[in-house]
């Protein structure tokens, strides 16, 4: 090599060196008192804020967080999004990766973010402590790269949250309680009595730019997200750059995180930014009772006697086709940072029928789901049970028999009209009971793998958000009904599809994913809605080793948290009144 090419070389690598630092936080987490609303609540919380602290990075920086838990509650920290490549004991999945971090006990998770630009989370990975444990990770291009998009004016993270004033550990029951808000940056806003002047305002100079980081922390809802008079300009959705999009609606999964530039070119004014649900279900699903919450864009120079103009949200049928035309319209930057190819050759093909079923009624209980059962939740008619004693990576790092079986299946037990779903003999009615077990997929390191995740009506047709830990994965299609393997096929985008790690599933539809298998390790695929991750809606897939060290899975560190008996990790609760959320 001429000398000339190794001097640039080597200050190349020492540039890109030099431009990583080590990201360090403690992560407080301890109970609380807040007052959203009208009445103060004790929750758990990080560092004493809901939401939690933001955390800013570069990519290729190493981030370590020291979480220690005071609070009485054994937790997780989940860095959603993340690859965690070489890393997968950093993920934070609650008895997938780890045992919780149990109560006056603490541990550090350290892990490098690669390959990775954009708005992500953080947040528990108990069930239902996401609700009040969670907050930003933003991860910023390497210093002196720039944005693939106009330098905004100025960034602006929006959180969108859940709130239920009552103690967290009742929302274990069945029925889970109605929330009671949502809330923006911790804020319910003006459509509330006791909190009028408790409203997230952003104040916007006229004709600047603002890059919007927005997150749907909610727990179980899809949220659709519009500001009044105004478009926006998609140009990321989990962390991963999108072809700009224009648009004066988006809607958000729980997980999903989009970024949008605002740019303030509206008379100076004020302007209200609204959230709503998008209930999808076609039974009952319990929402707050004024289920439109409001911030506020206040132009500089507006008077405080001027109204704001009002957002008017989807809201029907009207609904399901805006969500649909919002999520498949979404496609990738080609070219753009971290954009690689579609992998055409796969190697391994799934057909994953997902969503709920029903579980036997216990002798002496009195159960209200459809004929007079409980509700469960399946992936291939298989309810995930997560283990109790052990996490699932170490069973299979130590090779200890008897916690998993490597049986998941790669289609369903019986094809069916899946989106119009009856009970015609008692082979059906046996079909909506699936089997309880704690089985994986094992997956070649570096193979490419195609799901198509078919949603069913067996009990309510509703969009499940689907969330793949240690992978983003291209979503090659969007459809409504049975997928069709000739007539969908030639429909999928393999040019420049979107990247997610957390997709909405239509209701009675499907999507089709595809992934390369290249990070080692033990990772969820389940369903974000919290109130599912009890019924079942969950799989693992098992990467295999690759051929070096550096393709392979690591030990796990000294001080993993260890186990003991949890009763609060993703059981049935005995209270045993149940509906759909």
């Amino acid at each position: 090599m001429p000398l000339a090419i190794q001097a640039i070389f080597v200050a190349l690598l020492f540039s890109s060196i030099a431009s990583a630092a080590i990201v360090e936080h403690v992560f407080h987490v301890k109970n609380v008192l807040v007052k959203p609303l009208c009445k103060e609540q004790m929750i758990p919380a990080v560092n004493g804020s809901l939401p939690g602290p933001t955390i800013n990075v570069r990519e290729g920086d190493t981030l370590v967080v020291n979480v220690i838990n005071n609070s009485t509650y054994n937790i997780t920290i989940h860095w959603h999004g993340v690859f965690q490549l070489k890393s997968s004991w950093m993920d934070g999945a609650n008895m997938i990766t780890q045992c919780p971090i149990q109560p006056s006990n603490n541990f550090t998770y350290r892990f490098d973010i690669t390959g990775q630009e954009g708005t992500l989370l953080w947040h528990a990975h108990v069930v239902n402590l996401r609700a009040t444990l969670h907050g930003a990770l933003i991860i910023r291009p390497r210093s002196g790269r720039p944005y693939p998009f106009p330098k905004p004016y100025k960034e602006v993270p929006l959180i969108f949250e859940q709130w239920w004033d009552t103690d967290i550990g009742l929302l274990n029951l069945r029925p889970a309680p109605i929330s009671d808000a949502y809330l923006i940056n911790g804020l319910a806003g003006d459509s509330y009595p006791c909190s009028k002047n408790r409203m997230f305002k952003l104040k916007v100079v006229e004709g600047k730019t603002y890059l919007l980081r927005i997150i749907n922390a909610a727990l179980n809802t899809h949220l659709f997200f519009k500001i009044a008079n105004h478009n926006v300009t998609v140009v990321a959705v989990d962390a991963v750059y999108t072809t700009p999009y224009v648009s004066d609606v988006m809607v958000l999964t729980p997980g999903q995180t989009v970024d949008a530039l605002l740019t303030a070119d509206q008379p100076i004014g004020m302007y209200y930014m609204s959230i709503s649900p998008y209930t999808s279900a076609n039974t009952f699903i319990p929402v707050p009772a004024n289920n439109s919450i409001r911030g506020l864009i206040v132009y500089e120079g507006a008077t405080s006697t001027t109204s704001p103009t009002v957002a008017l949200m989807p809201t029907g049928m009207d609904a399901v086709s805006t969500a649909h035309r919002f999520s498949s319209n979404i496609t990738s930057l080609v070219g753009g940072p971290h954009w690689t190819p579609v992998p055409r050759h796969v190697d391994e093909k799934m057909f994953v029928t997902m969503g709920l079923g029903l579980d036997p009624c216990p002798l002496g209980t009195k159960c209200i789901g459809p004929l007079g059962q409980r509700y469960a939740g399946s992936l291939n008619n298989r309810t995930f049970v997560i283990p109790g004693t052990i996490s699932l990576q170490e069973a299979y790092f130590y090779n200890i028999r008897g916690v998993y079986t490597n049986d998941f299946p790669g289609q369903p037990p019986l094809k069916f009209d899946y989106t119009k779903f009856k009970v015609r003999d008692d082979s059906d009615y046996k079909m909506m009971f699936p089997e309880r077990k704690t089985s994986v997929k094992t997956l070649r390191f570096n193979s490419t793998v195609e799901i198509i995740v078919q949603n069913t009506a067996m009990i309510s047709a509703e969009s499940h958000p689907m969330h793949l830990h240690g992978f983003n994965f291209y979503v090659l299609g969007y459809g409504f009904g049975n997928y069709d393997t000739i007539r969908d096929a030639r429909k999928l985008n393999l040019v420049n599809p979107q990247m997610h790690n957390t997709v909405g599933v239509p209701p009675g539809g499907w999507v089709v994913l595809r992934f390369i298998a290249n990070n080692p390790g033990a990772w969820m695929f389940h369903c974000h809605m919290d109130a599912h991750l009890p019924y079942g809606i969950i799989m693992a897939f098992i990467v295999q080793n690759g051929p070096t060290p550096e393709t392979s899975l690591p030990p796990p560190p000294s001080n993993l948290p260890q186990c003991t008996r949890d009763p609060t990790i993703y059981e049935s609760p005995t209270t045993d009144v149940d509906l759909p959320y």
